[in-house]
């Protein structure tokens, strides 16, 4: 079998500058997806954590690879439940009339701790979770861009 991966598009009602601050943005990431200790927007290490109110060890880490403000982001991803082993996610931001096509491409699941299916059924899952806080948090928030 191929190195499974997670392959999703959507389409928000909120500009690509918008949707960007969304994805690397601390106080935008923790509306929608984890708190981080900083913004995703140049290569280097990041740390997510569960909550915003909690401190010390990190829920999830990695390190940004490629930040094109409001095109593209990519970076490593992993957690406890994966020992460490880096997976990569890709976002690609597309205009799409007034709004934003968000495409996400997950993989690198092979060859981890966890067997590559349960691995790619759970962040799927946990992708379409994020998904919906995304949309939402995009609508309630004031605008940051």
């Amino acid at each position: 079998m191929t190195d499974p991966r997670i392959e999703k598009s959507l389409y928000l009602d909120a500009s690509p500058s918008r949707v960007w601050a969304f994805l690397t943005e601390p106080d935008c990431l923790a509306r929608w997806f984890h708190p981080s200790d900083r913004a995703l927007t140049s290569p280097g290490p990041y740390n997510f954590w569960k909550t915003t109110s909690e401190a010390g060890r990190p829920y999830c880490w990695g390190e940004v690879l490629e930040a094109e403000p409001e095109t593209r982001l990519v970076y490593t991803f992993t957690h406890e439940w994966l020992s460490g082993h880096p997976t990569r996610v890709a976002w690609t931001l597309e205009a799409a009339g007034e709004g934003t096509r968000l495409s996400l491409v997950h993989d690198g699941f092979g060859g981890g701790p966890v067997d590559g299916l349960d691995a790619l059924f759970d962040h799927d899952a946990g992708w379409d979770a994020h998904f919906t806080t995304l949309r939402e948090g995009l609508k309630l928030a004031e605008p940051v861009v």
